[in-house]
């Protein structure tokens, strides 16, 4: 049996979580599965299922193993329907992240969209407020706010987003509109631990940047909380202007000291692979990237669509 086939085999191993069950799948007898599994981890040296009379699981060898596999045999259909002239089809799972709240309003919406148009394609998204080591967890596609560091991933920018401060319009009526950043010191202000990027409130004036660490009386652990709060009409919060904007457009969240903003950060999109991508990754960035450059909620103010 050669090293494909035997990939295949644990493949259906794997999904049917039995021998007897991936001998089925693959139409063979049940003994030429135990040997060809037994056979690829005497190869390897070492164990990718661990049996016992009840169950069957992958080791964590093996669940390294099986998502290398389920990606080498991906690619190689892909090749096999690229030499024979036909069109690449994209099909298998597609593994994204991206900030929890980005992903919520931006993300999963288009993730929807995309599999209503890919019917071979499976997502798993993970949204976390934390960078993501793409190698380490799996990941094929992400999205990341603010600079990126020097890295191997190919990148697209497909948006700017900028840190805006924001209240209530009632609760602005009822204090006056601030006319400097200045005059935040001592107002009440919610804030979110989630995000590093917003503890300390950075401002650029006429003779340059400044900021201060605010002293909020209300903490709360997420964005859309800070923003609840705000929208209550208890005081300023600071968030990052793609979390408020359906709530400006609602007339619900007023954007105040805009003309203090400091410059706006980039959104990427970056996914795995080098010279070869596979069509799930493909078409899902492009799908995504035009779609995010169309969306004025991720345009800083006065600026045109990224290209």
């Amino acid at each position: 049996m050669d090293r494909f086939q035997e990939m295949r085999v644990l493949l259906a191993v794997t999904e049917a979580e039995s021998f007897a069950g991936g001998a089925k799948l693959l139409g063979i007898s049940p003994p030429s599965v135990t040997r060809a599994v037994a056979a690829l981890e005497a190869r390897l040296g070492t164990l990718l299922l661990a049996r016992s009379t009840r169950s069957l699981r992958l080791t964590e060898a093996g669940q390294r193993y099986v998502e290398d596999c389920r990606r080498i045999l991906l690619e190689l259909e892909e090749a096999e329907e690229l030499a024979a002239g036909g069109s690449v089809r994209p099909r298998g799972r597609l593994t994204v992240t991206a900030p929890v709240m980005f992903g919520e309003l931006f993300l999963i919406p288009r993730i929807a969209q995309y599999l209503d148009t890919h019917p071979d394609v499976e997502v798993n998204a993970l949204l976390v407020d934390r960078v993501v080591n793409m190698m380490e967890e799996g990941i094929d596609v992400a999205v990341r706010i603010g600079s990126l560091p020097e890295g191997d991933h190919p990148a697209l920018q497909v948006g700017q987003i900028r840190p805006v401060v924001c209240a209530s319009p009632a609760f602005l009526d009822r204090v006056g509109r601030p006319r400097h950043p200045d005059e935040l010191r001592d107002a009440p202000i919610v804030m979110s631990s989630a995000s590093t990027l917003l503890s300390h409130w950075q401002f650029v004036g006429a003779d340059g940047p400044f900021g201060f660490m605010p002293q909020p009386r209300f903490t709360v652990s997420s964005n859309q909380a800070a923003i609840s709060v705000a929208r209550l009409g208890w005081g300023y919060t600071r968030v990052l202007s793609y979390q408020v904007a359906a709530a400006v457009a609602r007339g619900e969240i007023e954007l105040v000291l805009e003309a203090f903003e400091p410059p706006a950060l980039p959104v990427h999109i970056i996914h795995q692979g080098g010279r070869q991508v596979s069509a799930k990754v493909r078409t899902f960035v492009d799908y995504c990237a035009a779609s995010f450059r169309a969306d004025p909620a991720l345009r800083a103010a006065g600026t045109a669509p990224v290209s």
